[in-house]
C-alpha cells in the first residue's frame, strides 16, 4: 500500500511560504484581524493563528485587541522592532517630515515654513534635523532607522535622485541629492516626484484602493501628475511621466520656470490664481483663497472653478492617452473639495469619448494633506530589505523557533 505523505522538507517549504503570505498581507494592509488575514491569504483560520502565534513569538508581528461588524477580533501587524522608515516632503513653501512604522503608522510628525525659492543646503540640514529630533521624540535610535523617502515638487530620475528638468526647483540642479541627504544622516534615501508618491500613497491607503490604473492629479503651487498602470508606478524614461503642468494651453502665454511659454502652471499655479484676486481682495495667501471660497466668496469661487476647468482640460488628454479607471484629485488646492473637482469632472467628462461601459471615475482624495509624506513612507517600506526581503523574515522566524517547529506539526 502507497501512502502519501508530505517530507519534511515539503512540509518546512510549505510552511515557511505561508509565513511569507501572512506577512506579505499584513505589509501591505497595515494591518488585519486574523478572519481578514484568512480570506486575504485563502488560509484556513487555524492555520492563521498557528502561525500568528508563531511570528509573534518570534517578534515579526504583533497583535492587539479590536472589533469587527460588532464582534471581538485580533488585529495583526508588524513589529516595531523590525524598525522605523521616515518620510520627507518638500514643498515650495514647508517641510513635512514623518516617521512610520511597518504597520503604516505615522508615530511621530512635524512641519515648518520655508522661504519661497529655499536653498538646497539649508533644506536638506533642516530635513536631517528633523528626523532627528523625531527619533528623539519617541524615543528610537538612529539603529532603528532604516531608509528615508524623499518627495520633491520637480520630475525626478529615480536612478540618481537628481531632478531631471532644470530650473523647476532653482538652486537644487546638478545635486545628487538622495546620495547627499543620505551622507547626512548614515542611512539610504529614496528621491521621487510629491505627485508620484500622493499616487502611491492614495493606490495603497485611499481613494484609489482597488483600482489598478489610476491618475493623481496633485493641484497645488504648481501641478503635476502621478500615473500608476497595472498597479505600479510609471515614471516614464527619466521621471518626466505625468509633467502636466509643463502641457501648453496658451501659445501666447507667459514663460514658464522650465523655459517655455503659457504652461498650465502658467496660468493654474498659486501665483497666478492669487494675482487674479489682487485687485479687488488685496494680498491673500493660498490658504486664505481656499477658505474663502469654501466660505461663499463668489470672486474665490470662480478662480478656483476656472483653475479646476483648465486642469481637466489637460487632464482628459491624459485620460484619452492612458484610460485610467479613476482620477484622484489631491494637493493643496483640492481642500476646496467640489469647488476645484466638480468643473475638472466636468472638464475630463467633456474633453473625452463618452464611455457608457465603464466611465472614468473623477474623485477626492481621501488622505488630503497627508497624501505626500504618506507616499513617501510607502516608497521607503517598500525599497527597506527588512520589509521584503522574505530571507530575512525565514531567518527571524526560524531563529526563534529552531526547536519548536521540530516539534509543533506542520499547519
Amino acid at each position: 500500500m502507497t501512502t502519501d505523505r508530505s517530507t519534511p522538507g515539503s512540509q518546512a517549504s510549505l510552511r515557511e511560504a505561508n509565513r511569507a503570505r501572512i506577512v506579505d498581507a499584513v505589509k501591505r494592509f497595515g494591518g488585519l484581524t486574523q478572519i481578514e488575514l484568512a480570506e486575504t491569504t485563502g488560509l484556513s483560520t487555524a492555520t492563521i493563528s498557528t502561525i500568528v502565534k508563531e511570528l509573534t513569538g518570534a517578534g515579526v508581528v504583533d497583535t492587539r485587541p479590536t472589533s469587527r461588524s460588532g464582534r471581538r477580533a485580533l488585529k495583526v501587524t508588524l513589529a516595531r522592532q523590525l524598525g522605523l522608515v521616515a518620510g520627507v516632503q518638500f514643498g515650495h513653501r514647508h517641510l513635512k517630515v514623518a516617521l512610520g512604522d511597518f504597520g503604516r503608522t505615522i508615530v511621530a510628525e512635524q512641519q515648518m515654513p520655508l522661504p519661497l525659492d529655499h536653498r538646497v543646503d539649508t533644506g536638506l540640514d533642516r530635513a536631517a534635523l528633523l528626523v532627528v529630533d523625531l527619533l528623539e521624540r519617541v524615543g528610537a535610535s538612529m539603529d532603528e532607522l532604516l531608509t528615508i523617502g524623499v518627495a520633491l515638487p520637480a520630475p525626478v530620475d529615480t536612478s540618481t535622485g537628481m531632478i531631471s528638468v532644470r530650473g523647476v526647483m532653482r538652486g537644487w540642479d546638478d545635486l545628487h541629492i538622495g546620495q547627499t541627504m543620505s551622507k547626512r544622516l548614515a542611512r539610504p534615501v529614496i528621491v521621487d516626484n510629491d505627485a508620484n508618491l500622493g499616487a502611491l500613497a492614495e493606490h495603497e491607503l485611499g481613494a484609489g484602493r482597488g483600482h489598478q490604473d489610476m491618475v493623481f492629479v496633485r493641484a497645488s503651487y504648481s501641478t503635476g501628475a502621478g500615473i500608476l498602470l497595472s498597479g505600479h508606478l510609471h515614471r516614464g524614461y527619466a521621471g518626466t511621466a505625468g509633467e502636466i503642468g509643463h502641457v501648453q494651453v496658451d501659445p501666447m502665454g507667459d514663460i514658464c520656470r522650465c523655459g517655455n511659454r503659457g504652461c498650465l502652471d502658467t496660468v493654474v499655479s498659486s501665483t497666478a490664481l492669487l494675482d487674479l484676486v489682487r485687485s479687488s481682495h488685496g494680498d491673500l495667501t493660498l490658504r486664505d483663497l481656499i477658505t474663502r471660497a469654501t466660505e461663499g466668496d463668489p470672486g474665490c469661487r470662480r478662480v478656483i472653478a476656472d483653475a479646476g476647468d483648465r486642469i481637466g482640460a489637460v487632464v482628459a488628454q491624459v485620460v484619452n492617452t492612458l484610460n485610467p479607471q479613476v482620477v484622484v484629485v489631491g494637493g493643496e488646492l483640492a481642500a476646496a473639495g467640489e469647488i476645484l473637482v466638480g468643473p475638472l469632472r466636468e472638464a475630463v467628462l467633456r474633453h473625452t469619448p463618452p464611455n457608457t461601459i465603464a466611465p472614468v471615475e473623477v474623485v477626492l482624495g481621501e488622505l488630503g494633506p497627508q497624501a505626500e509624506v504618506m507616499g513617501a513612507l510607502t516608497l521607503a517600506l517598500q525599497s527597506t530589505e527588512v520589509a521584503t526581503d522574505h530571507q530575512t523574515i525565514s531567518t527571524l522566524t526560524d531563529e526563534s523557533m529552531a526547536g519548536r517547529s521540530r516539534r509543533t506539526p506542520a499547519p
